[in-house]
């Protein structure tokens, strides 16, 4: 085949000097009804041993088709693809140009399609191209090739503060070199093996319902955002991480029963022990959902959390795929055939989570099988418990904003649009949310950091969309170097990042010194740092004042927890594929 490859590079050449090629716009030779053919080159300037080329579209491809390519993944809903070299055509050099032929399928609605394309890990996209038109407002290419904080360094700690959290058999890579095998007895009332999955938080349970919800979450990012993760090395360590709350919530679901487990431990016994997860008191309580006792909100997470789940591992585990996409599947049909708030079925998870409805989480869940099966039944289902409102932030509980976002991504339904800008705008300078002196978006002093995050993964994911897209990528910015460093305490807020960081996270197992020396509430009280760095954890973070104390009985500003960090690792990913495709700003300067 290598002579229609030359002679597709002679081609380029010759469009180039009769000036019908423009840097790197993509040329249209053909059109029909679901269909456009074309072709892209792109200058090479170092030397390559293999490439990746990032085609940008004016409206959503469903199929691309590049014929001397391989299409590794879409992202930003499905209007910009990437292709890499064949084994046997990666070599390039400075000087060169890589020239391809491909075939768009679009929606008979798209009449005609334009675009442009840049050779991944070339300054400013590789062209010089300022704009191509999309959903909204046009997306900049600024240049930015350095970012102000080290967010791929960041990423791999998000995902080993993950790995810190697992619960039961630890696997044979366990980079935690401070845990070990726990919880190994956790059971169902008839014997069945709920062993696995995460800690909640600075506890010991397992709370299935921010536990889903973060999952969801994560997986969102990761299929947005898979070139972040492969750009850092984390590619392998996240399909790691993620596959231990999906194989738990495989544990915790029998559909011949019609049984789910939301719930390993209960309050009481946490607030009495603090001590190593590897030293606890065996046999703790499982609660469960039932026909009976339905729960919707926290079994239609999970299976939303399973959908994605099942589109990460389609072409790595095809198995494992179906495995996951089946009991999705058959989740989602409990959680909407018998309807039912999970705490008030199961009375303990009134005292940790409490839910407030379930319409959010089974619009999510819908939203993610119809994109992992294409059955137009479940897009049905989601336009139906959608609801329009301004959500007051996006948590484990209220996941109206993701639905709006799923929904406008799905449809490109102008009025989902308009939903999710209203919450935008409600969160920035001049909107619903309070900000600190230094800049910080405050919503709660609960797990301040936890709220501002999770809308910076909104923002981002709606900037890819066409919505806003510079001015939500730069309050995006903002908010992330506020946590990272851009604060009055000159501290990173995420722990092992930076020279400064919280010593005294309030979390049982990195309080711990090592066996066989005993852990408990003594520890607890200890003055000094944490015998163990739990790298990778987001805080709770800082007061409206930008006040932050440092300390393990402090849980409002020290506490950690799997939600918290979720929406920050998806973000981080989404910050790290801008710096790829040369879309992100300047970093805004600090407020202190």
């Amino acid at each position: 085949m290598s002579w229609r490859r030359d002679m597709i590079r002679i081609l380029c050449m010759l469009w180039t000097l009769q000036g019908v090629w423009s840097d790197t716009n993509l040329t249209f030779t053909a059109s029909w009804p679901t269909g456009h053919k074309g072709q892209f080159c792109v200058p090479v300037d170092r030397e390559l041993q293999d490439w990746r080329v990032h085609l940008v579209f004016s409206d959503p491809v469903s199929k691309l088709d590049v014929f001397e390519t391989n299409v590794v993944s879409s992202l930003n809903n499905d209007t910009e693809y990437i292709v890499t070299n064949k084994v046997w055509n990666g070599a390039e050099h400075p000087g060169d140009q890589i020239c391809e032929a491909f075939i768009a399928n679009t929606d008979s609605s798209v009449l005609s399609l334009s675009g442009h394309a840049f050779l991944e890990g070339t300054v400013g996209g590789g062209s010089g191209q300022t704009g191509v038109s999309g959903t909204g407002s046009s997306m900049n290419h600024t240049g930015a090739g350095t970012t102000k904080y080290d967010y791929e360094k960041v990423l791999g700690l998000s995902i080993l503060f993950y790995d810190a959290q697992r619960s039961g058999k630890m696997p044979a890579n366990n980079p935690i070199s401070w845990r070990g095998d726990s919880s190994l007895t956790d059971r169902g009332d008839d014997g069945e093996d709920l062993t696995g999955g995460w800690y909640d938080a600075g506890d010991l349970m397992k709370d299935n319902f921010p536990m889903a919800s973060a999952t969801t979450i994560l997986s969102w990012g990761f299929l947005k955002w898979s070139d972040a993760y492969k750009k850092a090395g984390q590619e392998d360590n996240m399909y790691d991480m993620i596959k231990t709350p999906l194989d738990y919530f495989l544990k915790c679901w029998n559909p011949t029963k019609k049984e789910y487990y939301v719930q390993v431990g209960k309050g009481s016994l946490d607030s009495t022990y603090w001590g190593r997860p590897e030293d606890m008191p065996p046999n703790q309580k499982a609660f469960k959902v039932t026909a009976a006792a339905p729960g919707s909100d926290a079994a239609g997470m999970a299976a939303a959390a399973l959908a994605a789940g099942s589109m990460l591992f389609l072409s790595k585990d095809p198995k494992y795929s179906t495995t996951l996409l089946d009991a999705a599947v058959s989740l989602y049909d409990f959680a909407t055939t018998y309807r039912g708030i999970y705490s008030q079925s199961v009375a303990p998870a009134a005292a940790g989570y409490p839910s407030s409805g379930y319409d959010d989480e089974l619009c999510v869940a819908a939203s993610m099988l119809y994109k992992a099966t294409k059955n137009d039944s479940y897009l049905i289902d989601a336009k139906s418990f959608h609801d329009a409102r301004t959500p007051w932030a996006l948590s484990w509980d209220d996941a109206v904003v993701l639905c709006q976002l799923m929904l406008y991504e799905l449809t490109n339904d102008t009025s989902y649009k308009t939903e999710v800008e209203s919450y935008l705008t409600s969160w920035r300078p001049g909107g619903l949310v309070t900000y600190s002196p230094c800049g910080l978006a405050f919503r709660s002093k609960w797990g301040s950091l936890r709220y501002d995050a999770n809308t910076v993964f909104v923002a981002l994911a709606a900037a890819g969309d066409g919505i806003n897209p510079l001015e939500n990528r730069l309050w995006a910015l903002s908010q992330i170097n506020y946590i990272l460093g851009d604060n009055k305490q000159d501290m990173s807020f995420v722990i092992g990042f930076g020279t400064k960081y919280p010593l005294q996270p309030h979390h049982r197992p990195s309080s711990c010194p090592d066996p066989p020396a005993t852990c408990d509430w003594s520890e607890f009280k200890a003055p000094g740092p944490n015998p163990h760095v739990l790298n990778g954890a987001l805080v709770g973070g800082p007061d409206g004042n930008d006040t932050y104390v440092d300390k393990r009985s402090d849980y409002v500003q020290n506490e950690v927890a799997v939600d918290y960090n979720a929406g920050f690792q998806s973000a981080i990913a989404g910050l790290i594929h801008l710096t790829l495709t040369g879309d992100l700003p300047p970093a805004p300067a600090a407020k202190c």
